[in-house]
């Protein structure tokens, strides 16, 4: 509900604040005081588009501010995104989870939009005190307040929000939630059969390629280090003479006869032995002989045992293999290294790796056919729900259309209809499988008009008016109606029709309206004048006022209504509409 308009230099208006009735309120004045500033007001506030031509001259900026009161449940501050999801399903308002998702919490269940205009430049938003994009505005505002001037009725003209006003009448929330995740379903399946489709070919190609590598590395079958083991063969090979005379040499040293069998020099270990059983005939005490006759044995069976190894290298010698068969392992284990590797171990891992690949990559066809079934059973689940969702639609669109054509009658516009088609489609969309278009019949003859090209301003203020009525019970508490431009054309007994009618609505919603008509104003639970005046006494400059009218000076704005004058017959009648227009 908005509880306080404020306004500082819009227009011909300085300073002005308003502060509306929770019912109704009536907004009067002459034509061309200024009234539609206070609408200006609340567009700005409501994230429409700033205008430096609005601001009053002499000016530096206009500025705008509104205060809504929060009916509904506080959440808590801090959700995680399920919580918060379930309390936005449980009745949390709408424009307090807008205001949540820009970083503003309200302050004692109060939200506060302003906007500030300067003469030149960019304007300024801001929502409880913190500056937004104006397009926060217009989210947090479009689920408080809804304008019903000649100016924003075309909105309603747009399928999609008629889609939306008959939802919101259906109460088919039900329904629609079932169809989203229908729906949602089916375009998660579709997005994934498109990339399967589409990495067919690549598929094919790949397990060509994988099953060509795989066979190549079999037809190698290698083994972890091979190479490495064939590199040192052919190392010994390549120095095969060198080794030998080394070897030779060395086993020479240490033990001649294992070279020459005839051989009569001793070697080296048997020197050592020598050496060992010389230090081991001292019998003198003292001198430590025997230890070092001791460790004489250690060095010589160390020599025995390196001698034995040299022994063995030269046996071996001849049996390294051929060098060219070796040179050519080598290479083609090089060749799977440098594809697969960097070492024969992730070659064959690779291997292992690629074969289970290829058995996914094989069965992309048949995933493929598998999920060509399931996405016809998705698709004629969606078909269902939305079936189901167009069922409510249609039962609500002619119960809609039925209220609002008899609401009609009494708002000065007999013979005026209203038809709300719901024509099902073949096809689907993330709302479902219906076109819903709203069809104004203005008299009788003339052809279903689709809205916004079959009325003229007033009519389709009352055509509003009289959706918004029928559309009462099912609006959430809160909400803010302002009508302009609803008297339009309406008179006597249809204008005092019209009064009672917007003070109907008033009881369930707040209900604000610019209007010229007694016969309205006298249904306002409050009314404001909008009144021309000087700025000052001897001031030559003209500024419009906002004042609330109350008792005896009401019944004077409604008798200057009313006759153009304040004549005693026109202030009894002013008193006798006001005493007569209650509900």
């Amino acid at each position: 509900m908005l509880e306080e308009l404020s306004i500082r230099n819009l227009g011909p208006i300085r300073t002005a604040t308003l502060t509306p009735a929770a019912g109704m309120t009536a907004i009067t004045g002459e034509t061309g005081a200024g009234k539609s500033m206070l609408l200006s007001a609340v567009r700005l506030v409501s994230g429409g588009a700033a205008e430096g031509s609005r601001v009053s001259a002499d000016a530096d900026a206009a500025w705008a501010q509104a205060i809504f009161s929060l009916d509904g449940p506080d959440a808590a501050p801090e959700e995680d995104g399920a919580t918060a999801g379930a309390a936005a399903l449980s009745g949390v308002p709408a424009a307090l989870a807008a205001a949540r998702d820009a970083g503003v919490e309200p302050e004692d269940g109060e939200l506060i939009l302003s906007r500030a205009v300067p003469a030149s430049g960019r304007s300024r938003a801001v929502l409880g005190g913190r500056t937004v994009p104006r397009s926060v505005l217009a989210a947090v505002a479009g689920e408080l307040i809804v304008i019903h001037g000649q100016a924003d009725q075309l909105r309603i003209a747009s399928p999609a929000r008629q889609r939306d006003f008959l939802d919101m009448v259906a109460a088919d929330e039900a329904e629609r939630a079932a169809y989203a995740a229908a729906w949602g379903e089916l375009k998660a399946l579709d997005a994934r059969l498109m990339r399967l489709r589409d990495q067919q070919a690549d598929a094919r190609q790949r397990a060509d390629y994988l099953r060509e590598s795989i066979a190549r590395i079999d037809r190698a079958d290698p083994r972890p280090g091979e190479d490495e083991e064939l590199k040192a063969r052919r190392d010994r090979i390549e120095n095969a003479a060198e080794i030998t005379d080394g070897v030779s040499r060395a086993l020479a040293a240490l033990d001649p006869s294992q070279v020459d069998a005839d051989a009569d020099a001793a070697g080296a270990a048997e020197l050592i032995g020598r050496a060992a059983q010389a230090l081991r005939s001292i019998h003198a005490d003292g001198g430590g002989y025997a230890a070092l006759a001791d460790r004489l044995d250690t060095v010589g069976a160390d020599l025995a045992d390196i001698a034995f190894s040299l022994s063995g290298m030269l046996d071996a010698d001849g049996g390294e293999g051929d060098l060219d068969a070796i040179n050519a392992r080598i290479h083609e284990l090089d060749e799977l290294a440098l594809r697969w590797g960097p070492t024969l171990a992730d070659v064959l891992a690779w291997r292992d790796k690629a074969a289970f690949e290829v058995e996914d990559l094989d069965a992309s066809p048949e995933k493929l056919a598998e999920l060509e079934e399931r996405r016809g059973q998705l698709a004629a689940a969606a078909r269902d729900a939305a079936d189901r969702l167009g069922k409510a639609r249609r039962l609500a669109a002619a119960d809609l259309a039925a209220k609002v054509t008899d609401e009609l009658g009494s708002l000065a516009m007999a013979g005026a209809r209203l038809d709300i088609d719901v024509t099902a489609r073949p096809e689907l969309d993330a709302h479902g499988g219906d076109d819903v278009a709203f069809l104004f019949t203005p008299f009788p003859g003339s052809p279903r008009l689709a809205m916004g090209r079959s009325a003229s301003g007033g009519e389709l203020s009352r055509l509003m008016l009289a959706m918004e009525l029928a559309a009462a019970e099912r609006r959430e508490g809160g909400m803010t109606f302002i009508f302009d431009e609803v008297d339009a054309g309406v008179g006597g007994k249809a204008a005092a029709e019209l009064g009672r009618r917007l003070a109907r609505l008033a009881r369930c919603a707040q209900v604000i309206v610019v209007t010229h008509l007694a016969q309205v104003a006298s249904w306002a639970d409050a009314q404001f004048v909008v009144a021309k005046g000087t700025a000052g006494e001897g001031d030559a400059a003209v500024e419009t006022r906002v004042r609330r009218v109350d008792g005896e000076e009401r019944v004077h704005e409604i008798a200057r209504m009313l006759s153009g004058s304040e004549t005693g017959a026109s202030l009894d009648h002013a008193r006798e509409l006001l005493d007569e227009s209650r509900l």
